[in-house]
């Protein structure tokens, strides 16, 4: 049954007195669906509350003071209530636009990170990059050269949602529209940090590492931007060293230069590159500490490299319960001829 703003009363009236005389379900069940065509004419659940008295009121005109003041009471009540609902409602709808940007966004990272597999002669190339929610901080990106190096970066970006899917959507395009730079990182971090610093508001930032390695020579050479210390393990001596790179991070300020490092890779020599994920991972109330790190790194070291980081990844999330607190991202790169 369709309801007019001109029936409305008339037609509860007669569900109310159906019900009062008869007590049957049928009748509950005609109210619940008078109610929901309530909704097409947005009446509020006070007004509701209104309706019902003033049909008590000529049904049972001679009810006691004290019942009718709880009609009184509950008018109120239902104000506040119907206040609360709406504002809850809106809020709810504002939470649902939200999560639907944060969806978009966080598909956009998918597209932007490589979906294939890292194939490089004579380099055993392991990932793992793993978000602690929806969206991402952390990005990596690599690219192929003639000669058959690798230029690799390794980047966290200080920012949330749409914002930082854009900003990786930037730095993407910029490092592929520099072919001529791969060779060399710092003029790529230097290029890169006028690109961020002239188009990324001021509340964001972004670390980076970025290396080349270069399959003639088999050395690796490497900047930062305030970006987290790697490691270089060293076979012959069984060992790891940090790999740390100083360089301000990228966008603050455009003048910006970088320093370059050379590390020359032996069979067996790897590279690790990583993001605060992984060297702030809490036990309890702990931090781990970095030799920690390249203790959980090493016990997999007979592994292939892609074996090596996922290893790493799973006994950090025991470590912290399943739960990341941080996002992950963990590049291991290995010459292996």
């Amino acid at each position: 049954m369709n309801y007019t703003d001109n029936n409305i009363e008339t037609s509860y009236k007669e569900i109310l007195e159906s019900y009062l005389n008869t007590g049957s379900e049928q009748v509950l069940y005609e109210v619940q669906q008078f109610t929901r065509n309530l909704l097409e004419h947005q009446t509020s659940p006070e007004e509701l509350v209104s309706l019902h008295r003033s049909i008590i009121d000529q049904l049972y005109p001679d009810l006691p003071e004290d019942i009718q003041a709880s009609f009184d009471f509950l008018l109120e009540a239902m104000m506040g209530y119907g206040m609360a609902y709406r504002e809850h409602q809106i809020l709810r709808g504002r939470q649902q636009e939200l999560e639907a940007e944060i969806d978009v966004a966080a598909k956009m990272q998918q597209t932007l990170l490589p979906h294939e597999s890292i194939e490089v002669e004579g380099l055993d190339v392991g990932v793992v990059s793993v978000p602690a929610k929806k969206m991402s901080g952390d990005y990596y990106h690599y690219v192929l050269d003639q000669y058959g190096g690798i230029g690799l970066a390794i980047s966290d970006i200080i920012g949330k949602g749409v914002p930082a899917a854009l900003c990786m959507s930037m730095i993407k395009y910029a490092m592929d529209s520099l072919p001529e730079q791969q060779l060399n990182p710092s003029a790529l971090l230097e290029n890169l940090n006028r690109v961020v610093e002239q188009n990324v508001d001021d509340s964001m930032f972004v670390t980076m590492m970025y290396g080349y390695y270069n399959s003639l020579t088999h050395e690796f050479t490497y900047s930062g931007a305030g970006h987290e210390p790697g490691f270089f393990y060293n076979a012959q001596k069984d060992s790891f060293e940090d790999l740390t790179a100083k360089g301000l991070v990228l966008g603050v300020s455009k003048k910006a230069n970088y320093r370059e490092y050379v590390r020359k890779l032996s069979v067996g020599d790897f590279i690790v590159l990583l993001t605060d994920g992984v060297t702030e991972c809490r036990v309890g109330d702990d931090f781990l500490e970095r030799e920690e790190i390249a203790s959980l790194i090493k016990e997999s070291i007979h592994l292939s490299a892609q074996e090596m980081v996922e290893h790493v990844y799973k006994e950090l999330s025991k470590m912290q319960d399943f739960t990341l607190r941080d996002d992950l991202t963990l590049i291991i790169l290995r010459r292996n001829v």
